[in-house]
C-alpha cells in the first residue's frame, strides 16, 4: 500500500473518535442560517469525503476494513447510547456511500464524491439523530454542516488536481 494509501485510511479512521468527542465534550456547533448541529457534524461530513480518498488511493478492501474499524472505534471514544447510535449510523452511511461510490466513479471523481456523499449525509444523519437524540430536531443543521464540508473538500481536491495538472505541463 502506498503512503498517500495509508494517510488517506488513517485521517478517515480518525474522523470517527474525533466526532465522537467532539459531541461528547462540545454538545452543538454552528452551521449557519442560524442552525446548529452536535458538534461532530464538521467531521463525519469529512470522513464521507475521506472514505472516497481512501478508496482511491487503497482500494476497496482496504475502505471495507476501515468502515469496520471506524465502526468499532465508535464503541471506545462515545458513552453508550452515543457509541451505538454512531456505530450504526456510520456503518450504514459509509456502507450506502460506497455502494453509491462505486458505480459513479466512472463518471469522474467530484460526481462520485458528490452524489455519494449526497446519500451518506442523510443516511447517516436520519439514523445517528433518531438514535442519538431519539428525535430529527438537529436534521437541517446536520444536513447544511455535512454539505458544507463535502464541498469544502471537493474543491480543495478539484484546485489540487488543477494544481497538479498545471505543474505536470
Amino acid at each position: 500500500m502506498t503512503t498517500r494509501g495509508i494517510l488517506a485510511l488513517t485521517a478517515y479512521i480518525a474522523t470517527i473518535p474525533a466526532a465522537n468527542w467532539l459531541v461528547a465534550h462540545h454538545e452543538q456547533a454552528p452551521v449557519g442560517f442560524g442552525y446548529t448541529a452536535p458538534a461532530g457534524v464538521y467531521m463525519v461530513g469529512l470522513a464521507l469525503v475521506l472514505r472516497d480518498l481512501a478508496r482511491e488511493a487503497a482500494g476497496r478492501g482496504a475502505v471495507v476494513a476501515a468502515i469496520v474499524a471506524g465502526a468499532a472505534l465508535s464503541w471506545w471514544f462515545a458513552e453508550p447510547a452515543l457509541a451505538v447510535a454512531s456505530a450504526v449510523a456510520f456503518a450504514v452511511a459509509e456502507t450506502m456511500d460506497f455502494a453509491v461510490y462505486e458505480p459513479l466513479r466512472q463518471r469522474g471523481l467530484a460526481v462520485a464524491v458528490l452524489v455519494s456523499n449526497a446519500v451518506g449525509i442523510l443516511a447517516d444523519s436520519l439514523i445517528f439523530l433518531w438514535l442519538a437524540f431519539g428525535n430529527l430536531d438537529y436534521l437541517p443543521g446536520q444536513l447544511l454542516g455535512k454539505a458544507w464540508m463535502t464541498l469544502a473538500a471537493v474543491a480543495v481536491i478539484a484546485a489540487y488536481r488543477s494544481r497538479r495538472v498545471e505543474v505536470a505541463a
